[in-house]
């Protein structure tokens, strides 16, 4: 029996789901342990990570004419309107997180002065590397899939965080809206990420195993950005 775009996007996030104690910084904002500065240095990180993403998602909607495309993986038509529709909303989403993001940097006591000097962390910036290897080397229906797994976990903390930075930390409703706007849901987002997916189930071109492979590593990569925070956090304690 063939499955639908539904079940598979199900099955891969259920199977990528993190083990609860993969972010090791997150139990520390969400009792208001975490050191302000730390929360500076996640919006100095976060403020790389959205553009970078942003420019990934951009290449992976438009970086080659949708016909070329077609004729050089073998696509249909259909299938690049369909990742296109995907990732040109992923994108717009990156450029609407970027404005939210100013508040919380702000609200931490990040100027412009010291965001054009910050020197990123390498172990905050694999993740960003990665989905950028994925927008080179990733067919885009296995990459919708590994996405859409990791951005569940996504939500989940940033709806812990966005409690925690009003009820620990004074934070007001703006600087808070970052997370906020992550957390909350997205159906018109998981809609093209099913019509993205049911292509090329359609195309008889999606690979599980692949994609499970890129979400494991996407999954891994976000523990690292994480665990890199909490290590700072807890060298300067």
């Amino acid at each position: 029996m063939e499955r639908t775009a539904r079940e598979v996007l199900e099955s891969t996030t259920g199977g990528l789901a993190p083990d609860p104690g993969a972010n090791r910084l997150l139990p520390l904002i969400a009792r208001g342990a975490a050191r302000r500065e730390t929360l500076a240095v996640l919006a100095l990180e976060q403020r790389e990570v959205i553009a970078a993403d942003r420019r990934a998602f951009l290449r992976l909607a438009m970086g080659i004419p949708p016909l070329e495309r077609s004729r050089e993986w073998g696509r249909s038509v259909e299938e690049e309107a369909a990742g296109e529709a995907f990732f040109t909303l992923l994108a717009r989403g990156e450029e609407l997180a970027a404005e939210r993001l100013a508040a919380f940097a702000e609200a931490c006591g990040v100027d412009e002065a010291r965001a054009a000097a910050y020197e990123p962390l390498p172990g905050c910036q694999a993740y960003p590397a990665y989905v950028a290897w994925l927008a080179v080397n990733g067919s885009p229906a296995d990459v919708v899939l590994a996405l859409n797994a990791n951005f569940s976990a996504w939500g989940g903390y940033c709806a812990v965080i966005a409690e925690a930075l009003r009820r620990h930390y004074g934070f007001s409703d703006e600087a808070c809206g970052f997370f906020d706007f992550f957390a909350e849901p997205a159906p018109a987002l998981e809609q093209r990420a099913r019509e993205a997916v049911q292509a090329a189930l359609d195309a008889g071109r999606v690979n599980e195993d692949l994609a499970r492979r890129y979400g494991r590593l996407l999954g891994a990569y976000e523990a690292m950005f994480w665990t890199t925070l909490w290590e700072l956090d807890r060298d300067g304690a």
